[in-house]
């Protein structure tokens, strides 16, 4: 599978929760740095959490604290778990597999938080 592959997100009210997971051929995702991005209704695609290869994590600001990034090199899955939920949080998230110069990006799941 070249293509990442995600699945969870979905609908959940403001301060819920929701786990995202993505996976990736073997031999692309362990030499990887693997993230999460996504992109809202009208704006640019942002990054919201990266993990590289030797497990360092790096977030944007505004989820630190909310959000944790995990990878499994025995899985081949990198996971987002996203707490206490924003309805600013809502977005298409797309995981991304980045080897040397090039990305790897999935087609999207998406995530609305709204009352």
């Amino acid at each position: 599978q070249m293509q990442p592959v995600e699945s969870g997100g979905g609908l959940t009210h403001p301060g819920g929760s929701l786990r995202l997971s993505c996976t990736i051929t073997k031999n692309i995702f362990l030499f990887s740095t693997m993230g999460w991005f996504r992109q809202a209704p009208g704006k640019q695609r942002e990054l919201v959490a990266t993990v590289t290869r030797d497990g360092v994590k790096t977030y944007v600001e505004s989820v630190k604290g909310r959000f944790a990034i995990s990878r499994d090199d025995a899985k081949y899955t990198v996971d987002l778990e996203m707490n206490f939920l924003k309805p600013e949080d809502t977005a298409v998230y797309y995981c991304n597999a980045k080897l040397l110069m090039k990305d790897y990006w999935g087609q999207g799941t998406q995530v609305t938080v709204s009352s």
